[in-house]
């Protein structure tokens, strides 16, 4: 496995949450799966892929516009999050992510900047026994426009009260890539240093 290190112009880091610090993403497709059965949509591992890093009320929008379904996308999205508290024990950590956390835990100012719920976030953190390593999250309760939009990034920035040119944005996706480079700030995608597999069961 690669290792995974940090750009030598960093001076703060940001990493996002689900895929990145928590290999959640085979739990959230469960999630929906579970859910959406309900409706008549068979959600499979290749749709899951292109809503990567949507947040839940934004996925059932668009999921809405794919099928011509009608579902209410505030209560699906809340239903869907419900679903997934109840099997979030069974998520993993992503440990060359974790790795570099507990290096620079202290050496340098760290936040979480995620596009799920502020109190999922912190349950997230709690089970990977990482609530201690940071004082900072910035959910998607706290940011007006989602990734790919630089909100979440740059309020993290300014919570750590550094410059965003320093800041390097740790990403599963897509989308928080583009966020991160909005933000004019450096970016690495994790991904290339772990293997996931969805769609399996967990």
């Amino acid at each position: 496995m690669k290792k995974l290190e940090i750009n030598s112009k960093a001076k703060a880091l940001i990493f996002d949450l689900d895929g990145t610090l928590a290999d959640t993403m085979p739990v959230h497709f469960w999630a929906y799966k579970n859910i959406l059965v309900d409706y008549g949509i068979d959600f499979t591992p290749e749709l899951f892929a292109t809503l990567a890093g949507v947040p839940a009320v934004q996925t059932i929008e668009r999921l809405n516009q794919q099928f011509g379904t009608r579902m209410n996308a505030e209560e699906v999205g809340h239903l869907k999050e419900a679903e997934y508290e109840k099997i979030m024990y069974k998520m993993k950590p992503v440990e060359p992510v974790i790795e570099l956390v507990k290096k620079y835990h202290g050496k340098m100012p760290m936040a979480v900047g995620t596009g799920g719920y502020t109190r999922l976030a912190w349950k997230t953190m709690e089970i990977l026994g990482l609530d201690n390593y940071f004082d900072i999250l910035v959910s998607g309760n706290d940011v007006t426009h989602p990734k790919p939009h630089p909100e979440t990034f740059l309020k993290c920035a300014e919570r750590m009260g550094v410059d965003p040119a320093v800041c390097e944005v740790f990403e599963d996706a897509e989308l928080g890539i583009q966020a991160a480079k909005a933000g004019g700030m450096m970016a690495t995608l994790v991904t290339d240093f772990y293997e996931i597999t969805i769609g399996d069961k967990i």
